[in-house]
C-alpha cells in the first residue's frame, strides 16, 4: 500500500491508494481533523492586511436552535443596554427627533446631530423625551389666524391634509378645532383663516391623556374618524392619533419593547464637540434628560477629546460618554484610559466619506472593529461599529467581530423619519443625504468635527447627494434585526455573548473572499430582477 499524507495548519488527513495510484475508499478512521476549515479571527486579522466587511465571509456552524431564539440584547455603553443592536448616526440628514423616536421605539437608539444650535438640539431632545408611543411624531399644529394657503403648502411639502388648531399654534396649547381637506377645499379665497372653516373642538371626538393607547385606538376606530386629538384635563392638546398610523401599526412587524430611560421615557443620545462652549451644551442636554453623549470627531485621538471626556466624567457624571472615532488599539487605549464609556469605531468607511481618499488615513472597517473591540473588552467597554453598513449581513459581521452595536447612516437616509422633505429627481422620489465632512455640512457648522477653524481653508472629506425613498424605519429595523438573527443562527451563535465566546476560542471560522467570490455571493447571471429587502 502507498500512503500519501498532506499536512496543513487547517486540515490533516490520510488517504489510502491502490497499487495503480488511484485513491481507494476512505474510512472514517482515515480522516483526522486537527482544525476545521478556514481561519480563526486572530489568524485572519493578524496578517498585516486590513479588510472590510465584504472581504470577509464566515463559515456556517451547527444549528440546534431557531432564529427567533437568538438574543441580541447588548450594551450600548458601559451602563446602558438596548434590545436591538442598531443605532442611527448623528448626521444632519439622518437623526433629529423623528428618527430618535423611531429608533427608541423599535428597541434601538438615535443620536441627535450636532450641526445645529444648542437651543435647537435641546428642543429636539425635549420632543423625544415628551413623546408617547402611539401618537403621531410630528403633528401639524397651527394657530387660529393661520390661512388655508399654509395648509396648501403643508400638503405639498409633507403630504398632510389636516391641521390641528390650538390657541398658541403648538402642541400644549388649548385645542380649538381641526381643519381637514373637506373643511376648506371649496373655499376660493385661500387667505381664509382656519378659525373660519375649522370643525370646532366641541364637535370633535377627542381622547384623554389619562387613557392608555389601546383605549385611544378603540375610540378612534369606533368613531370612524380620521383623527383623534388627545387632550389633558385642561383641554390642552397633548398629542394626535390618526387612523392611518393605527392601520400602519397593525400592518408593520411588532416593534417589541422600546428603549427607555430610568424614568420610562424614550432613550436618546446626542453629539457634541470638544470646544469650551460644548461644555455648556452638555449641561443643558443633561438637564433635559439626555442619556449619553457622543464626542463627534472624525479623528478622536486628540488632547481635546481626552480633556473633554475627563471634564464630562467629573462635571456631568450622569452622562455616559462615547469617544471616537478611532480605528487602532493605540487610539482606543488613550480614550479608554481617559474614562470613555463606549468607543465609536470607523474612519473613512462611510458611503459618503472621502477621508481615506483625501487624507490617506483610516482602516478597513472589519479589521478596525476586530482590533479595537479586543482592547475595549479588556476595559469592559463596548464599541459601536460606525460606517460601511449596507445590509443586515454587514451588521451581522460587525457584531460577530466584536462590536456591541452597529451605527447606520446611509441605511437610514431617505427614510420617512430622516430630516428633510422628499422631492423628485428624474421621476424618482428622493431625500438629500450628505456626509458631515462635505462642504455643504461644513458651511452649516460641522467643520468643528474635522478640527477645522473658521476662516481657514476647508477641505471636503465627504460628499453631498440624494438617496431614494426607503419608507419608514419602523418597518426597516425589525426586518434588519431578523436578518441578523438568521445570520447568528447560521453561524451557530445563540446570543451576543455566545458569538464572543465562539470568536475568542477560535470556533468561529472565516476566510477572505476574492473579487470573483464576492461577485458570486451576490445576484448574478440574471437577465433582469428586482431586489426587495423587506
Amino acid at each position: 500500500m502507498l500512503f500519501r499524507s498532506r499536512q496543513s495548519t487547517h486540515l490533516t488527513y490520510t488517504m489510502t491508494a491502490t497499487a495503480n495510484g488511484h485513491a481507494g475508499k476512505r474510512k472514517a478512521d482515515d480522516i483526522t481533523l486537527d482544525e476545521v476549515d478556514g481561519f480563526s479571527a486572530a489568524q485572519l486579522f493578524g496578517k498585516g492586511v486590513c479588510y472590510t466587511y465584504d472581504d470577509v465571509i464566515f463559515h456556517p456552524g451547527h444549528i440546534d436552535f431557531g432564529a427567533p431564539e437568538v438574543e441580541l440584547t447588548t450594551k450600548l455603553t458601559r451602563n446602558i443596554s438596548i434590545r436591538t443592536p442598531i443605532v442611527s448616526s448623528p448626521m444632519d440628514t439622518v437623526t433629529e427627533s423623528d428618527m430618535a423616536i423611531a429608533m427608541a421605539s423599535v428597541g434601538g437608539a438615535g443620536f441627535l446631530h450636532y450641526n445645529m444650535t444648542q437651543e435647537e438640539q435641546v428642543a429636539h431632545l425635549k420632543v423625544v423625551k415628551a413623546h408617547r408611543l402611539g401618537y403621531v411624531t410630528r403633528p401639524e399644529v397651527r394657530g387660529p389666524d393661520a390661512t388655508l394657503a399654509e395648509c396648501d403648502a403643508l400638503a405639498t411639502s409633507r403630504g398632510f391634509t389636516s391641521v390641528v388648531v390650538t390657541d398658541t399654534g403648538i402642541v400644549g396649547g388649548k385645542l380649538l378645532g381641526l381643519v381637514s381637506s373637506r373643511d376648506g377645499d371649496l373655499a376660493m379665497d385661500r387667505s381664509t383663516k382656519l378659525k373660519d372653516v375649522m370643525t370646532k373642538a366641541a364637535d370633535l371626538v377627542t381622547g384623554k391623556a389619562s387613557q392608555d393607547i389601546d383605549t385611544l385606538e378603540d375610540i378612534l376606530l369606533k368613531s370612524k374618524k380620521g383623527k383623534l386629538p388627545v387632550v389633558n384635563d385642561k383641554g390642552e392638546l397633548v398629542g394626535l392619533m390618526t387612523r392611518a398610523s393605527v392601520k400602519s401599526k397593525k400592518l408593520l412587524p411588532p416593534p417589541g419593547a422600546p428603549s427607555l430611560d430610568k424614568k420610562g421615557r424614550l432613550l436618546c443620545g446626542a453629539a457634541i464637540g470638544t470646544r469650551p462652549a460644548d461644555k455648556e451644551r452638555a449641561k443643558a442636554l443633561a438637564a433635559e434628560g439626555m442619556d449619553m453623549v457622543i464626542l463627534d470627531s472624525s479623528q478622536g485621538d486628540s488632547v481635546y477629546q481626552i480633556e473633554m471626556i475627563k471634564w464630562l466624567k467629573t462635571n456631568v457624571p450622569e452622562l455616559d460618554v462615547i469617544g471616537g472615532n478611532v480605528v487602532t488599539q493605540l487610539q482606543a487605549k488613550r480614550l479608554l484610559e481617559a474614562g470613555a464609556d463606549a468607543l465609536r469605531v470607523g474612519m473613512g468607511s462611510g458611503s459618503i466619506c472621502t477621508t481615506q481618499e483625501v487624507c490617506a488615513v483610516g482602516r478597513g472597517q472589519a479589521t478596525a472593529v476586530y482590533k479595537c473591540s479586543n482592547l475595549a473588552a479588556q476595559f469592559g467597554v463596548p464599541i459601536i461599529a460606525d460606517g460601511g453598513i449596507q445590509n443586515s449581513g454587514h451588521i451581522t459581521k460587525a457584531l460577530t467581530l466584536g462590536a456591541s452595536v452597529a451605527m447606520c447612516g446611509s441605511m437610514f437616509a431617505g427614510t420617512t423619519e430622516a430630516p428633510g422633505e422628499y422631492f423628485y429627481d428624474n421621476g424618482v422620489r428622493v431625500k438629500k443625504y450628505r456626509g458631515m465632512g462635505s462642504l455643504d455640512a461644513m458651511a452649516k457648522g460641522s467643520d468643528t468635527r474635522y478640527l477645522s477653524e473658521s476662516g481657514h481653508l476647508k477641505v471636503a472629506q465627504g460628499v453631498s447627494g440624494t438617496v431614494k425613498d426607503k419608507g419608514p424605519v419602523m418597518k426597516m429595523v425589525p426586518y434588519l434585526t431578523h436578518g441578523v438573527k438568521q445570520g447568528f443562527q447560521d453561524m451557530g451563535a445563540k446570543s451576543m455573548e455566545h458569538a464572543t465566546e465562539l470568536r475568542n476560542n477560535g470556533s468561529m471560522r472565516m476566510e477572505t473572499r476574492t473579487g470573483a467570490a464576492q461577485k458570486e455571493g451576490g445576484v448574478h447571471d440574471m437577465h433582469s430582477y428586482k431586489k426587495v429587502a423587506w
